[in-house]
């Protein structure tokens, strides 16, 4: 069976967009809307001076230590493409507030997809379910478009395959890449995976959390089923069924940096301090 995103969360289409861009340029906001997005144009060395080179490049230190004119050489960083990673499985569409963390997920990730547009970075998206979505990055401001579109109506059976759609997604990059996950990590497959693609890409983890997972309150014995894989277990109640903040600890001692966002809560400046702590969206772009 499949939901639309309103019966969800109470954003039409139009509403949506709003809150989509209204959340890129929160990401945006008080930065510049330059196409480089490390740390920006970088000396590598000195040379003699040729007929046509700027003057301001002239490394005067250099100059008057040999009596002959030099200029700086610089490095321009290159873009470094973002892949935004978007799991779809049945724990993200399941919610006990208004607003379902598959909802939330998809509005940050059209967020972050247009502020990486807004600063000439290429996007592209990565979803995790059954006939899932993979574009490759692009500066298609219609792509983007298209595929929010398309994530308003989602299956609410789809069973965990973030570990292996991550670790297709690694197979194929060459090149240096910013990497955004947006789930709230059931699949204990995909914590090793993130841990290896870390080693080679710039990895970064938003995990959605519904306030009911904190733990289930009262006593005694819970008969539960995972949504995802079927299974069935006795919990007691008070315990959650993983110990997330053991895998977000996991994870940034691999260098992964995770921020926790909580679907009953406003997360648009949390996020943009987080990114904003970190050097923005292209942190390590060379």
């Amino acid at each position: 069976m499949e939901l639309e995103l309103e019966h969800i969360d109470p954003l039409d289409w139009r509403q949506m967009i709003i809150a989509v861009r209204k959340l890129a340029d929160s990401f945006n906001y008080g930065t510049d809307h330059s196409p480089y997005l490390g740390a920006g144009v970088e000396y590598v060395q000195s040379r003699r001076y040729q007929f046509g080179d700027p003057v301001r490049n002239i490394d005067w230190r250099v100059t008057a230590r040999t009596g002959k004119v030099f200029v700086k050489q610089f490095e321009t960083p290159r873009q470094m493409p973002c892949h935004l990673v978007l799991d779809t499985s049945a724990s993200m569409v399941v919610s006990s507030v208004r607003r379902s963390k598959m909802a939330a997920a998809v509005q940050i990730a059209g967020g972050l997809a247009f502020a990486c547009l807004d600063r000439v970075s290429p996007v592209g998206l990565v979803t995790t379910g059954e006939g899932g979505l993979d574009i490759e990055p692009s500066l298609a401001r219609d792509q983007i478009m298209q595929w929010l579109h398309r994530l308003r109506r989602f299956r609410t059976d789809n069973l965990t395959q973030l570990g292996s759609r991550l670790a297709m997604l690694s197979s194929r990059l060459v090149n240096r890449a910013l990497i955004v996950v947006l789930s709230d990590l059931h699949d204990p497959d995909a914590i090793q995976t993130l841990k290896m693609l870390a080693q080679r890409h710039d990895c970064v983890v938003l995990r959605l959390e519904d306030p009911a997972e904190k733990g289930i309150r009262g006593g005694g014995l819970v008969r539960m089923r995972e949504p995802e894989t079927g299974r069935e277990f006795v919990m007691s109640a008070g315990t959650s069924l993983a110990d997330p903040e053991a895998v977000d600890q996991e994870l940034k001692r691999a260098g992964i940096e995770v921020l926790v966002i909580r679907t009953d809560q406003a997360f648009d400046h949390r996020i943009r301090w987080f990114f904003a702590a970190r050097g923005g969206l292209g942190k390590g772009a060379r």
